[in-house]
């Protein structure tokens, strides 16, 4: 039987679990991530029904390469960041973020809680392929085999870290409807929000392995709308399966995606000169009505590829203290090392009171969203030579709009499809545009 080839992203490797992601491979990727270590190797996950046979897999390989693999039981993404910055450390976790409960991941952070840097990537894959290829490696033995402990402190540590980026500032008076998705946040979150006195209304908290995601949470934010409106509560709050991501909605069941959250938190930390050298990070996926926001606002926006890693590199060099994805993965490197869903909601919860707004209110006047139409396109043939073909239609597209739209065309990272994203002054202008380049595309795949 042939052997996997796993390739470990800065978001390390995900499938269907005991499919394509085995605990054979949890496993050679628990004595790659201990290789990695100067100690021990920290271990969180979410509530699939999966993760408790990953847990166990990875902490096999952890020890038997001589590490100690301390596990955190089931808590966010962001906490093991926490947990790894505050321990100095290499974390672990084993999650699918958004996907449907049969799917799962296991990704890495370096010590610190940051992003794997190219060279571990590189070394982390070397070593996943070593262990897949020869199988039974020998390790120390005796007294030198790693040990399986826990840690009791873990989610301790990380509910203070997001109490502390309040300072002595509380949510009371807050009516908050907050979505857990049957996920990792489904006790640390309430237990937050609890403790700054909200007043708040719990839903999708009650996982049992094979729940999460399911029709809850960020991916539908519909289930948060409805219950914000039964409650009559000023805004709702949703997360992913492993709450790395935040979207929210208004008192009136608007949705309030990762743009206009940006837009809101970019505005509210330039007016207080917390928002350093006046710049937010964004991806090209970002709408053109958050650019033209921030020119009104006169902050400079620096754009990036599609992906969080870039969103953070571009942070760290510029040393900016905001930057996220429309998607509602939003990083405050004053607060973390990574994008908190919780620690984003808390943020948002502290502007609404703090404007003496509501949502509602603050949502319209951040930006004016440009409608936006996403066609994906099946080629057979480079994804750089059919970019290269229509590359005519784009340019003669990109003057017909000029200043008020925008086109993006965008190979995918992951399928055989070039991705066609029109942003215009109207849906209709948006569809026109959108058609011809998608035709264009069929004609050169």
């Amino acid at each position: 039987m042939p052997t996997p080839e796993v390739r470990f992203g800065t978001d390390g490797v995900r499938g269907e679990a005991n499919d394509s992601l085995t605990a054979e491979v949890a496993l050679a990727v628990g004595r790659a991530a201990a290789r990695l270590s100067s100690g021990s190797v920290l271990i969180g996950r979410d509530t699939r029904r999966s993760g408790p046979m990953l847990e166990s897999a990875v902490a096999a390989g952890v020890c038997a390469e001589g590490s100690d693999a301390v596990l955190l039981g089931v808590v966010p993404t962001p906490a093991v960041a926490v947990a790894s910055a505050a321990l100095d450390t290499v974390g672990l976790v084993i999650s699918a973020s958004h996907n449907p409960f049969a799917d799962n991941g296991l990704k890495l952070f370096a010590a610190g809680g940051r992003k794997l840097s190219d060279d571990e990537q590189a070394a982390v894959e070397a070593s996943i392929a070593d262990v897949l290829v020869a199988g039974g490696l020998p390790g120390p033995t005796g007294a030198g085999v790693g040990e399986v402990r826990t840690d009791p402190l873990a989610f301790d540590r990380y509910a203070d870290a997001v109490t502390a980026a309040l300072a002595d500032r509380r949510l009371d008076g807050l009516r908050l409807v907050v979505d857990c998705a049957h996920g990792a946040n489904s006790e640390v979150a309430p237990t937050v929000f609890a403790r700054l006195g909200a007043d708040i209304t719990v839903v999708a908290a009650e996982p049992d392995g094979t729940n999460i995601n399911d029709g809850v949470g960020s991916t539908h934010p519909e289930t948060l709308a409805a219950a914000v409106v039964e409650a009559g509560a000023d805004l709702g709050v949703a997360f992913d399966g492993d709450a790395d991501r935040l979207l929210a909605v208004d008192g009136a069941g608007r949705l309030v995606d990762g743009d206009q959250l940006m837009a809101l938190f970019a505005a509210d930390l330039s007016e207080r000169g917390a928002l350093r050298n006046n710049t937010v990070v964004v991806t090209v996926m970002s709408n053109l009505g958050f650019h033209h926001a921030m020119r009104r606002a006169e902050i400079d926006v620096v754009t990036t590829a599609v992906g969080d890693r870039y969103v953070l590199e571009a942070m760290n060099a510029g040393g900016f203290s905001l930057g996220g994805e429309q998607s509602g993965h939003l990083i405050f490197s004053d607060h973390a090392t990574t994008g908190d869903g919780l620690l984003s909601a808390v943020l948002l919860c502290d502007l609404v009171l703090r404007s003496g707004q509501p949502l509602t209110e603050l949502a319209d006047a951040s930006m004016t969203r440009f409608p936006q139409v996403l066609r994906n396109v099946r080629i057979e043939r480079s994804a750089a030579d059919v970019v290269e073909a229509v590359a005519p239609s784009v340019a003669a597209a990109t003057a017909q709009l000029g200043d008020s739209g925008r086109v993006l065309l965008r190979p995918s990272g992951t399928e055989p499809l070039v991705r066609v994203m029109v942003e215009a002054p109207s849906s209709a202008e948006a569809e026109a545009v959108a058609a011809t380049l998608v035709a264009a595309v069929e004609a050169a795949r």
